[in-house]
């Protein structure tokens, strides 16, 4: 008997039901496929993002090494997103009860490492996803945070966080109504800012970010135009 990689196998079968719309139940074969994809898909996404910290130390974080390992993830990135998509394209967006904890936490993952043009398609393919208990909510508001943020508008959960290079220290991108942000962050089961941002060695305070958030947000809507 002849055995083919786990990728060739979903491809076979995406084809053949391609004439039938989007498949609403896995077969065996299918679910041990697709899960074998999605484990090797997130060691793939992990590969070059956990040597960033140590090439940046070493060498800087405009370096050439830098700049080569930026390229493998980009490529890297690029081919997880073509696997991810021809999966949720012809499956939906599958749960932890179908494919595991692991491979329904990389559909997100891989999602969110993407271009803005695949986070804006599957964005609502997740939400819909959430409220039928097959996405994590704390995901999701990842996801939103990243993607209104990308098209000019504030994020809602604070789960971005970025490095400003003229104070050396990290700061939260602009944020909607920060005075209510914690309750709505516990309505997607996330903890408070202030223990949020503790690994960041950051304290949170809602009312003076208020203050500064219109000098926060006009900068980082300009580095974004430049970029």
């Amino acid at each position: 008997m002849k055995y083919y990689p786990a990728y060739i196998i979903l491809l076979m079968l995406c084809l053949v039901n391609t004439v039938f719309g989007q498949q609403k139940v896995l077969t065996p074969v299918q679910k041990d496929s697709i899960i074998q994809i999605l484990t090797t898909t997130a060691s793939t996404d992990q590969q070059y993002r956990s040597q960033l910290e140590s090439v940046q130390s070493k060498y800087g974080g405009d370096s050439p090494e830098m700049k080569t390992l930026f390229r493998k993830m980009a490529v890297a990135d690029s081919l997880n997103l073509l696997k991810v998509a021809a999966i949720i394209d012809q499956f939906g967006w599958l749960g932890a009860d179908e494919i595991g904890r692991e491979g329904n936490t990389t559909l997100f993952m891989v999602i969110q490492h993407a271009g803005i043009q695949a986070q804006d398609k599957y964005l609502p393919v997740m939400r819909a996803a959430a409220a039928n208990g097959k996405a994590a909510l704390k995901s999701l508001a990842l996801l939103e945070d990243r993607v209104a943020l990308h098209h000019g508008k504030r994020q809602l959960y604070g789960s971005q966080v970025i490095w400003d290079m003229r104070t050396n220290h990290y700061q939260v991108a602009p944020l909607e109504d920060p005075e209510q942000v914690d309750k709505r962050r516990a309505t997607m089961g996330l903890p408070s800012m202030a223990e949020y941002l503790s690994p960041f060695d950051m304290k949170w305070d809602a009312a003076q970010y208020a203050k500064e958030l219109p000098a926060i947000e006009a900068d980082f809507f300009k580095k974004q135009v430049k970029n």
